[in-house]
């Protein structure tokens, strides 16, 4: 037994047999009153089975269970030490082997960029929209540039190769200190740090968000761009983020959610759920939260000026980028040095993959697979729908530690 559902009825474990070192992924346990998770066989089965839906889904190698998500009920968590240690070696083997592909063809900000809603943008202005994205998080969430009162020392917390933590520290002349779970990712982003001239500003470790190497109150600003999904257990991450925070400092979250629950919903259609689990699938993710629930989680822990904002619709032509990127000579030779036995399984890599296929066998086979079936499957990535159908939400959550 490696984990028990909190919410289950006569509280129900979750069991499989000892030798065998898979554990259940991304089951989100919404009902308070009903077992939702059944392990068909404890002997080496690859599915597990969702009460709610009868979705038969794959079992990976984590488990998150997620109680009262939404709806104005506080969010718990119940996440196993082993599971979550399993589910941080293999989001670091991810971004080990894809940060080098994603930097060569995006540079280093390893984010969505800010667009204008309904735009049309060229694959030059995607680097340029990164930079709007890191600026209009500062100005949401009211960051100073006055020399008295601008930030002096600066966390970025999932910080990939370094690109906001470089940004941040010219921009302020600031101390930025960043932590991600990728060891490539570290060093390569010391490596730019240090040829950019800012090895004695910047500085960056492998570390856990969810236990940071790092002293109470140490930081003026705390970021988090695009990590807090990664997040087994959001409650320790956001008392993580405050813990660290100066009085009077200010956190920044910006982070994928699923959208809030209505007051009359006890969790997301099946539907929802089925196409969330095909994105964690790819993505090393644990359960999904909602806005809502963070904001809870911040009020919970007494912090101040609390503001959230949806911006998906400032984001709708980031995942069509990826894709046109991918099509790209560059994009394909990219893919091509990679030269990692495993190079399909992570998602980047999957779609630049699928569609080199295409592209050089598509004169060959278009006759078998049809041009609606080539056209189709290069619109429908999972992100692409769920932000479409409104279930996903690319959300901004910003407040300040008190000063007393």
């Amino acid at each position: 037994m490696v984990g028990s559902c909190s919410s289950c009825k006569s509280g129900t474990t979750l069991q499989w047999a000892p030798g065998h070192p898979t554990f259940i992924s991304r089951v989100q346990i919404i009902g308070r009153n009903e077992p939702v998770v059944q392990v068909l066989s404890s002997a080496g089965s690859d599915w597990t089975k969702d009460f709610g839906t009868g979705i038969r889904i794959r079992k990976r190698r984590y488990i998150t269970a997620v109680s009262g998500s939404g709806g104005g009920r506080r969010m718990r968590t119940t996440v196993n030490a082993a599971a979550t240690e399993t589910l941080q070696k293999g989001i670091a083997e991810f971004y080990d082997e894809s940060s080098g592909i994603w930097e060569n063809i995006w540079g280093d900000h390893m984010h969505h960029g800010f667009y204008e809603p309904d735009s049309s943008v060229s694959l030059s202005d995607h680097r340029s929209a990164q930079i709007r994205m890191i600026e209009e998080a500062l100005r949401f969430a009211s960051v100073s540039d006055d020399p008295m009162q601008k930030p002096g020392q600066i966390v970025d917390v999932g910080c990939g190769i370094g690109g906001s933590s470089r940004y941040l520290a010219r921009k302020y002349e600031a101390r930025s200190q960043g932590i991600t779970l990728s060891p490539v990712q570290a060093q390569r982003a010391q490596a730019l740090a240090a040829a950019q001239g800012l090895d004695d500003k910047v500085s960056f470790q492998v570390a856990d968000a969810l236990n940071q190497p790092f002293q109470d109150g140490q930081f003026d600003l705390v970021w988090s761009m695009e990590s807090g999904e990664h997040m087994p257990d959001k409650s320790k991450f956001v008392n993580e983020l405050a813990r660290v925070a100066a009085p009077g400092g200010t956190i920044i979250i910006v982070t994928w959610c699923h959208r809030n629950l209505s007051p009359t919903e006890e969790s997301l259609r099946p539907e929802e759920k089925e196409l969330l689990n095909k994105i964690c699938d790819a993505f090393y993710l644990p359960a999904w939260c909602s806005t809502a629930d963070y904001v809870k989680l911040l009020e919970s822990l007494s912090l101040q000026d609390i503001k959230a904002a949806d911006w998906s619709a400032y984001v709708a032509p980031f995942w069509p980028a990826v894709i046109k990127s991918a099509l790209t000579w560059k994009g394909i030779a990219s893919l091509l040095r990679s030269g990692k036995s495993n190079v399909l399984y992570n998602p980047i890599n999957r779609i630049f993959s699928f569609i080199l296929f295409l592209v050089v066998y598509v004169v060959l086979f278009a006759w078998i697979l049809g041009w609606k079936t080539i056209k189709g499957a290069l619109a429908m990535p999972f992100m692409i729908e769920g932000y479409k159908k409104g279930l996903i939400k690319f959300a901004i959550i910003t407040c300040r530690k008190p000063v007393s």
